[in-house]
C-alpha cells in the first residue's frame, strides 16, 4: 500500500470512531474561532487592508515583519479545554489572501514569512492530543490580493479596495478568468484536507461575495471535492448557498443574510432547520485584533449571556479572539476565558 493511500485509511478509520459528524456537532456547543494574519501587526482589525486602502505591494511587506513568536498552539489549546470549548475554528486565510499553512499554491503564507511555521499544521497536533475538533476558516468568496478575483464593478462592492488608481496587480478581465481563482482555491483545499489528518469542518466566508456573483463560484464542485477528501468533514457558509451545507453560521443571532434580499431569503430557505452556529466575537465589534478595542472585550458575565442566548436560540456559540500580532491570545480573553470555564464546570 502507497503512503498516501495507507495514511487516507487511517484517517478513515479514525472517522469512523467519531460519533456522526452533526450530532458531534450539536453536542459540542462551544467553540474558539481565531482571526489572525499579517493583519493583526497593524492591530487595527482584520478588514485594514480594504478600509484603509493599503496597495498590494505595501501591504505584502507586512509577510517579512510577521513572526508568530508567541502564537502557542498548546497554550491555545489548554486555554479552549479550560474553557469549556470543544472545537476550535481558525482563519486559514482570510480576505487578504495570507494564508497560515504549508501550500504550493502562493509563496504568501507562514511557512516562507519570517515565522517559518505552518501554524495551522501545529494547531491542528495541538488539538489532537486535547480532543478538540478543528474547524478551517477560509475566504472563499473573497480576495484583495489574488489576481483573478472578481473586480469591484459588476461584483460586490467588497471584493476589492476602492483604490483610487488601478491595482497593477489585478488581472481580472472577463468571467472566465475567474476560473484561475477557483482553481487555487481548489487545490489550497486539497492542501487542507490532505495534510493534518481529520478536519471537523471547512468554514466558507464570506457570503455576500457569493450573493454578488453566484454564477462565478461553482459550489457543488466545490462541496463535492470536500466531501470526496474528507467525508466526515461538515461544510459551512454563513447562512448558506444552495442548501447543500451540514449547518449554518451566521454572526451575532440566527437570522438570514441582508444582501442581496431576495438571493439571501432564497439560500436561508434552502437551509432551514439546520443545525446553527452563532459566532460572534470578545472584541467590542471587530474580529482581527483592534489596539483601539483594548478594555472593552466582552467579559465572563456577558459570554455566559451569550451562551444563554445561543443555547435558546438552539444554536452552538463560536467565540472569537484576536491574537495580537505576535500570536499571544489578549490577556483580557485569557482572562474572561478561564472565568467562563470555571463557571460552566460549576453548572
Amino acid at each position: 500500500m502507497r503512503r498516501r493511500e495507507f495514511l487516507g485509511a487511517g484517517l478513515l478509520a479514525a472517522q469512523a470512531k467519531t460519533p456522526a459528524p452533526l450530532e458531534w456537532f450539536k453536542q459540542a456547543k462551544f467553540g474558539l474561532f481565531m482571526h489572525y494574519g499579517l493583519y493583526s501587526l497593524l492591530g487595527r482589525g482584520e478588514w485594514v487592508m480594504q478600509r484603509e486602502r493599503i496597495p498590494v505591494a505595501e501591504y505584502e511587506k507586512l509577510k517579512l515583519k510577521f513572526t508568530a513568536g508567541k502564537f502557542d498552539a498548546g497554550f491555545i489549546a489548554n486555554l479552549a479545554v479550560e474553557a469549556g470549548m470543544k472545537y476550535v475554528n481558525i482563519t486559514s486565510r482570510h480576505h487578504d489572501s495570507f494564508c497560515l499553512f504549508r501550500t504550493k499554491e502562493t509563496n504568501y503564507n507562514s511557512v516562507e514569512s519570517l515565522a517559518r511555521r505552518d501554524l495551522v499544521g501545529e494547531l491542528a497536533k495541538a488539538c489532537r492530543k486535547r480532543g478538540l475538533g478543528l474547524f478551517l476558516y477560509y475566504s472563499y468568496a473573497a480576495d484583495w490580493r489574488h489576481p483573478y478575483f472578481m473586480p469591484r464593478e459588476g461584483g460586490w462592492q467588497n471584493a476589492r479596495p476602492a483604490y483610487e488608481k488601478p491595482e497593477p496587480s489585478y488581472l481580472f478581465r472577463k468571467d472566465e478568468d475567474f476560473r484561475h481563482y477557483i482553481r487555487f482555491v481548489h487545490n489550497q483545499l486539497r492542501e487542507l484536507l490532505t495534510q493534518y489528518g481529520e478536519i471537523r469542518g471547512i468554514w466558507l466566508d464570506p457570503i455576500a461575495g457569493y450573493y454578488a456573483r453566484p454564477d462565478l463560484f461553482p459550489i457543488a464542485e466545490t462541496y463535492a471535492l470536500i466531501r470526496k477528501l474528507q467525508p466526515a468533514c461538515l461544510i459551512s457558509f454563513k447562512q448558506g448557498a444552495n442548501g447543500d451545507e451540514d449547518f449554518v453560521a451566521p454572526e451575532r443571532k440566527v437570522a438570514a443574510h441582508t444582501f442581496p434580499a431576495e438571493v439571501a431569503r432564497i439560500a436561508w430557505e434552502r437551509n432551514r432547520g439546520k443545525p446553527a452556529e452563532i459566532c460572534a466575537t470578545l472584541q467590542a465589534r471587530v474580529w482581527g485584533y483592534s489596539q483601539a478595542e483594548d478594555g472593552k472585550h466582552k467579559t465572563a458575565d456577558e459570554v455566559m449571556a451569550m451562551l444563554k442566548d445561543a443555547e435558546a436560540q438552539g444554536a452552538n456559540l463560536l467565540l472569537n479572539t484576536g491574537p495580537l500580532g505576535d500570536g499571544s491570545i489578549p490577556r483580557e480573553d485569557v482572562a474572561t476565558l478561564r472565568e467562563v470555564g470555571r463557571r460552566l464546570r460549576e453548572l
